[in-house]
């Protein structure tokens, strides 16, 4: 298969941040995008980043990059915040795009169920969306919000190398149980 990677968000887009600035969304995302990459190409996947690491790819350019190199999945890994404070609002979700495809949901549950079983945090569900990377892709394509940096535990888990390797081993798997469905 054909995967593309998206570390979304990119190191300068203002406000991905933690309460405390001391974690920043993008650079959970792209660790994550690298051992998701690293796993996939040892599986024997084609993999491709829709995201640079020293400047934010506009929405569009990744959508294009992904729809012309014909990709058989997109996977966008995020961070998640509620407000600018930190509060009690945790747990892993994972958004496809409004009245999704029957592959999409199934990619979006796999994941999502994938996630929730080797990390062991609470599940907010699979939830839909109107974001870019999911409209204006022309294959199966996933948002997964990997915990909450406003929230204490979580976000000290998001900057751990440890839980970091636990969502990319999660996003794997889901890939690997949604293949063999097909």
């Amino acid at each position: 298969m054909k995967i593309m990677i998206d570390a979304g968000h990119g190191p300068d887009t203002p406000g991905k941040r933690s309460p405390d600035g001391k974690l920043r969304e993008f650079h959970f995302n792209v660790a994550v995008a690298e051992e998701v990459k690293k796993r996939l190409v040892l599986d024997g996947h084609i993999v491709f980043f829709s995201h640079q690491h020293d400047f934010d790819v506009p929405l569009h350019e990744r959508t294009n990059l992904a729809n012309r190199m014909k990709a058989d999945v997109f996977v966008s890994i995020h961070a998640n915040a509620v407000g600018h404070t930190f509060n009690s609002t945790n747990g892993l979700e994972t958004f496809t795009y409004n009245h999704p495809q029957p592959a999409t949901h199934m990619l979006a549950s796999a994941v999502q169920q994938s996630l929730i079983q080797v990390t062991g945090r609470k599940n907010r569900g699979i939830k839909q969306a109107d974001f870019a990377v999911l409209r204006d892709t022309h294959m199966p394509a996933i948002l997964v919000e990997c915990g909450f940096m406003t929230h204490k535990e979580e976000v000290e888990l998001l900057k751990s190398a440890a839980y970091r390797k636990r969502c990319a081993q999660g996003i794997c798997f889901g890939i690997a149980c949604f293949e063999a469905s097909r």
